[in-house]
């Protein structure tokens, strides 16, 4: 039973964009008792992450509007009346789409083919009411009757035949009589609209072709303007939302819809589509690159389709994320493909367990440690942010490789890694010190052999000297060998399509056979490192587990795998947006490692090149180097936009404290951007000194990192006195030792055999402790203060 529409004054969801409220208002006004929606894609393709943004507005739309007590469904329904492009096997793949994206239809699948019939009638009305004729013209002169948007069209020679010659002609192209292209159906409007569209649209062909349901039934069939109108009139949808290059067909829309008999009538209204930079949305363009190989087919994990994110290890809920985040507008604008990987990342911070593994091994021997001796270390799966439990062993053995990249004979200023005759931490292991370089015949460094300090086993000197550095590493004897594929993102600029000098030289043309588009393809899109080293806790998990591998990435094991197979993981995400980084180079140090890259890619450029910055940027990120003494590259990303710059300084100049151009370089190019929603800094609702007031909340401890995220979510929503927010949330940490300390000795008392087992050497039960500190206090405790608090409390043996 429809449920009565809630009042004006009490809106049954947030209508926080101009599609919810229209839905809103029409069931406040009475206009609809429910709302129906649906989801009509041609199955021609595989769905890309353009149509997920349709997907989670309509299906997401409907399911809001359940839940708050209104009858709403959505339909998922497939256009399918071009047979020459449409197949089963695309059908199939977006069922699985949508159904994994967690959205179902019910009863509620349709077939545009399943209406061919009423189509066909609606038609025949058409032509009986004197508003549609067969016109027997070739297409060029159909094509060319139709004029331009200065001058008006044609008239068809044809446009005057009678009813009954008209119902004849049609009713003979149906029985298939006249080959292609010998006569189409046009609607009978206005050869003059300013509408082009509108100039007696065709509304019928002639294809001789099998259709993937309806076989040979049919030899006649209908145009997208005709058959879209009616299928959403026949489903009863109220609502039928499209994206804006439908904008012009809703004239005719309406039209079709009016002289029609049809049981309902639908509205149409249009939304901005994804445009999503570093990659194309053009499922003509997409499967032109799977058919010349640049791309492993629709599911390679650099495609922007559903398939090739699922493969890639994207979970549902980022893509859903990501959809709500970039929202629905009335104006087209690219967005930023750092927005998609802010919520990715995300996405997998709360639900990826921590673990090692090296990509580009170095051998390291620890020369006082016994040949056949394994050391099974306590590590944490998660860090002590992350409110989630558990640990695992690590084997510490007499071998173990390190990163390439984490040793340097001749380290550049600042480098903190290991060096020759100096020392490093071994993320939850011990310090080891490069005691000797080994190296082959051609010179190159094959071995480092290095002694272990036997005191240090959890990473502390016992004699509390500094040691800078950390690094990952894994157990050369131990660790799983694997595959790890680093994929990036699959174009090296941010709009591939743009026009430009290289499109074709004066009357020739692009060409057809190399695209623009084409030349842009990031020859480091994928990057296969064949000789990785895994700890070998990732046999023991489901193959479905995403995990963070340290300071690698986000990653999960590649479905096309099986379990007996040497493992092979796709990486998801970068651990943070380092893409302008990426771009700088490899550094100093030596040659960059051997990696094997991508097939079929000879374009020139990648990582190692860093691209052009137009001298004017140049010169004010060299202004705010002087400035304010930012890394180069931080500096540059600041000075790409003047505003953004401008917006910076301010920030920095209100920073209640000193040194705050770091920090708010931080936010600014890392926390800002995700919520800006292509809004220009001054549009948005805070001024520069909330910004730097909530930063410098953050620095003093008063908030933590992910509340003040939340704090900046709400600014950009609706501005505010960030200390009022940080209140109104209760976001303030609990650092007060005096506050603290109950609830570390309550917890420690609460899990007394885990406290004993951290005494006898366990150190990793840490984390489990953190995380049970953490839910006590909802996610409030200064972690730092938190952790000494544990720390002495358990070598206490406060448990009692």
């Amino acid at each position: 039973m429809t449920k009565p529409s809630p009042g004006p004054s009490s809106p049954p969801i947030e209508p926080r964009d101009f599609l919810r409220q229209i839905v809103v208002r029409d069931l406040a006004e009475g206009r609809h008792r429910h709302v129906v929606t649906r989801f009509p894609p041609e199955p021609n393709g595989y769905l890309h992450i353009g149509h997920a943004k349709s997907i989670v507005l309509n299906f997401g739309l409907a399911r809001e509007l359940r839940q708050a007590g209104v009858e709403a469904r959505c339909h998922l329904r497939f256009d399918d009346t071009n047979p020459l492009t449409e197949e089963t096997l695309y059908v199939d793949s977006i069922r699985e789409d949508v159904r994994w994206l967690g959205y179902d239809w019910g009863e509620h699948l349709y077939f545009a083919s399943d209406a061919f019939e009423k189509m066909y009638e609606a038609a025949e009305e058409l032509i009986r009411k004197g508003l549609a004729y067969v016109d027997s013209q070739p297409e060029a002169a159909i094509r060319e009757g139709r004029g331009t948007v200065k001058t008006p069209g044609t008239e068809s020679p044809h446009r005057d035949r009678s009813v009954e010659e008209n119902l004849d002609l049609f009713r003979r192209m149906r029985a298939g009589e006249f080959p292609d292209g010998a006569h189409v159906l046009r609607a009978r409007i206005d050869m003059a609209s300013p509408n082009m569209l509108m100039r007696d649209p065709v509304l019928y062909r002639i294809r001789h072709a099998s259709h993937h349901r309806t076989g040979d039934q049919w030899c006649i069939y209908p145009l997208y303007d005709f058959a879209h109108c009616l299928e959403d009139a026949f489903e009863e949808i109220t609502h039928s939302f499209c994206t804006l290059e439908f904008e012009n067909n809703r004239e005719i829309y309406d039209w079709v819809v009016a002289n029609v008999t049809t049981p309902a009538t639908p509205r149409q209204y249009e939304f901005a589509r994804l445009n999503l930079e570093y990659t194309i949305m053009s499922k003509r363009k997409l499967r032109f690159l799977v058919e010349r190989g640049d791309v492993d087919g629709w599911d390679d994990p650099r495609m922007p389709t559903i398939a090739g994110l699922r493969r890639r290890g994207v979970t549902p809920a980022a893509i859903r994320s990501f959809c709500e985040m970039i929202g629905v507008a009335k104006a087209d604008s690219r967005v930023d493909m750092g927005k998609l990987e802010f919520a990715i990342r995300d996405d997998l911070n709360q639900l990826a367990p921590r673990v090692l593994c090296v990509t580009d091994p170095l051998k390291v021997t620890i020369t006082n440690w016994e040949a056949d001796r394994v050391d099974w270390l306590d590590a944490p799966l998660f860090p002590r942010d992350v409110d989630r439990e558990g640990s695992r062993k690590v084997p510490f053995t007499r071998e173990l490789v390190l990163e390439r990249d984490d040793f340097r004979e001749e380290p550049e200023p600042g480098f903190r890694r290991l060096v020759p005759g100096g020392e490093v931490r071994l993320r939850y292991g011990y310090i080891i010190r490069c005691d000797e370089v080994v190296r082959d015949d051609n010179g190159t460094v094959t071995e480092l052999r290095c002694s272990a300090d036997l005191e240090s086993r959890g990473g502390s000197a016992p004699d509390g000297r500094k040691v800078k550095g950390t690094v990952h590493w894994v157990s050369a004897t131990e660790g799983v060998p694997c595959t790890v594929r680093l994929y990036d993102r699959l174009f090296s600029v941010p709009d591939p399509e743009a026009r430009g000098e290289e499109e074709g030289d004066g009357d020739t043309g692009p060409d057809p056979d190399d695209p623009p588009f084409r030349r842009h393809l990031n020859p480091h899109s994928l990057v296969e490192r064949p000789r990785a080293l895994v700890e070998p806790s990732v046999l023991e998990d489901d193959p479905d587990t995403r995990y963070q591998f340290e300071r690698v990435g986000y990653v999960w094991r590649d479905p096309e795998t099986g379990r007996g197979e040497r493992p092979v993981f796709n990486r998801i995400v970068t651990l943070r947006d380092s893409w302008a980084k990426r771009q700088e180079g490899a550094g100093g140090g030596g040659a960059p490692p051997k990696e094997k890259p991508a097939p079929r890619r000879e374009q020139s450029g990648g990582p190692g090149e860093r691209p052009p910055v137009p001298p004017e940027v140049r010169a004010r990120a060299h202004a705010l180097v002087a400035d304010f003494g930012l890394e180069e590259v931080d500096a540059e990303i600041v000075a790409r936009d003047p505003r953004v710059e401008g917006f910076y300084r301010a920030a920095v100049d209100a920073f209640p404290g000193e040194d705050g151009a770091g920090p708010l370089a931080n936010w600014t190019i890392h926390e800002l951007p995700p919520v800006m929603d292509d809004r220009a800094p001054g549009e948005l609702p805070f001024e520069p000194a909330e910004l730097a007031l909530l930063v410098a909340l953050v620095e003093d401890g008063t908030v933590s990192n992910s509340g003040g995220r939340e704090v900046l979510e709400v600014l950009a929503r609706k501005g505010g006195d960030p200390r009022a927010i940080v209140n109104e949330l209760d976001l303030v940490q609990v650092s007060d030792d005096a506050a603290l300390l109950p609830v570390v000795q309550e917890v420690v008392r609460a899990h007394p055999d885990k406290a004993r087992a951290w005494r006898g050497g366990k150190h990793g039960l840490l984390g489990f402790f953190m995380g049970q500190v953490m839910r006590a206090t909802g996610g409030k405790a200064d972690p730092e203060r938190a952790r000494a608090l544990l720390e002495e409390t358990l070598a206490e043996g406060g448990e009692g």
